[in-house]
């Protein structure tokens, strides 16, 4: 099963990669796939890329959802 999780960008980094905040785990992921992502912005993130930002409302609904299910996102795995 692949999973693509919402997570929170907290800095640009060189080239296209960032790094995001999932649960508390800060991770180096792409950003090559996404336009315009701004630190603070939530990004859908799948195998260490993201695939498409994301409204902040939706991010935590999805998020909280997440958590009511005791599933653990910053356990997805990365790139």
């Amino acid at each position: 099963m692949c999973l693509a999780v919402p997570a929170r960008v907290i800095e640009l980094l060189e080239g296209e990669d960032a790094l995001i905040d999932l649960g508390g785990v800060r991770k180096r992921i792409s950003l090559a796939l996404v336009e315009d992502v701004a630190p603070g912005d939530y990004v859908i993130v799948h195998v260490g890329y993201a695939l498409q930002k994301l409204d902040p409302d939706e991010a935590e609904q999805t998020l909280a959802l997440f958590r009511q299910a005791g599933l653990d996102p910053a356990a997805a795995p990365s790139r």
